[in-house]
């Protein structure tokens, strides 16, 4: 018996989750959802012709789904995974899980309660490039200094995204659990602390958020990293794409000489591939061996990642998968970026409890 998925958000994120459903044997499309008709009706057509909603409880009551795929903007996501779970619905949702880690330890318990499969959408752990990232940063001793960023120049309908984001969240929160998430796995401790600095750069954001900021984490280990994000038409191109860590052993960096712009979502998880270099020297101080360049151009495009998420969530389900050190992650992520967002309001450093 195949499970039937309702895909809720019609735009570049649910579009690829949609194309994944449409291509695994297991999965049914029983209703797509979104605000505007015309996104709905698009991808509707292109998956063969697939029932459309406008309204979310309208389609949870009438297509009577096994699964709901949630892809909507962050300020939805807690209600609308409550309503799936109340619905005996398995969840995967987008990153954040919620606004608030409160929140999002209510709905990791009310999965356990109701028995359901509950997964967030954080592509960079199925990305077999960003695995092997991990890896090798995990060879270069301790402490690790992490250094990551994506900054994204946007105008025109991406820009309109980004507004609509930030009336929930600054892009350093929203695009950062990815990469603190990454920064716990390389680092495998526990961050003790975080700092963040931000700046508001633009009038047409009408509400209390900034659309830059760096945050600052320090870890119980020693290791230390800091994460940059901003959006918008001011934003610079220079340096949008930096991923490296240095330990004592030597540093290891995502190359980008595949990347395009910054607004291309595409190429906000190509790699390019990874750069090694060791630390260690002879006798005269000379490097002992050369740099090393680790091929990653058989990589998967976006929606190949996100057919790797969706097979995740297909076998947590079918075998009754054990999520919860996944949903405890996805926790601990959100925790460190929103302690970032109190100290840029604040002013002050925020120590984490254990």
């Amino acid at each position: 018996m195949n499970i039937k998925v309702l895909v809720v958000g019609c735009g570049h994120m649910g579009t690829s989750h949609a194309r994944a459903y449409h291509q695994l044997e297991k999965f049914e499309i029983v209703g797509l959802v979104s605000r505007k008709p015309e996104s709905r009706e698009r991808l509707s057509e292109e998956l063969g012709g697939l029932p459309t909603y406008g309204n979310y409880q309208e389609a949870l009551r009438t297509a009577a789904p096994d699964a709901v795929s949630i892809n909507t903007y962050p300020d939805t996501h807690a209600a609308y995974i409550r309503a799936a779970l109340n619905a005996d619905a398995h969840v995967f949702v987008e990153k954040p899980l919620a606004l608030t880690v409160k929140e999002a330890q209510s709905l990791v318990k009310l999965a356990g309660e109701k028995g359901k499969k509950m997964v967030v959408g954080y592509i960079l752990r199925v990305h077999p490039a960003w695995a092997k990232f991990v890896e090798v940063a995990q060879t270069l001793g301790k402490p690790l200094v992490m250094r990551m960023n994506l900054n994204q120049q946007s105008s025109g309908e991406q820009w309109y995204t980004h507004k609509q984001l930030m009336r929930s969240m600054s892009p350093i929160v929203d695009c950062g659990v990815h990469y603190v998430d990454m920064m716990c796995l390389m680092t495998g401790s526990v961050p003790v602390s975080v700092s963040a600095i931000g700046a508001r750069l633009s009038d047409e954001i009408a509400f209390d958020m900034y659309n830059y900021g760096q945050l600052q984490v320090r870890f119980k280990d020693g290791s230390v990293g800091w994460y940059e994000a901003g959006w918008g038409p001011m934003m610079s191109e220079t340096a949008f794409f930096i991923k490296d860590v240095i330990g004592p052993k030597g540093c290891v960096s995502i190359i980008d000489e595949a990347k395009g712009d910054s607004d291309d979502i595409e190429g906000h998880t190509k790699t390019g591939g990874l750069k090694l270099h060791l630390s260690e020297t002879d006798a005269k101080g000379v490097f002992v061996k050369t740099d090393e360049i680790i091929n990653t151009s058989s990589e998967p495009d976006h929606d190949g990642l996100c057919m790797l998420e969706q097979q995740f969530f297909l076998n947590a389900i079918l075998e009754d998968a054990d999520l919860g050190n996944h949903l405890r992650d996805a926790v601990n992520s959100l925790r460190i970026v929103l302690a970032a967002d109190e100290s840029f309001r604040t002013g002050k450093t925020v120590q984490l409890s254990p």
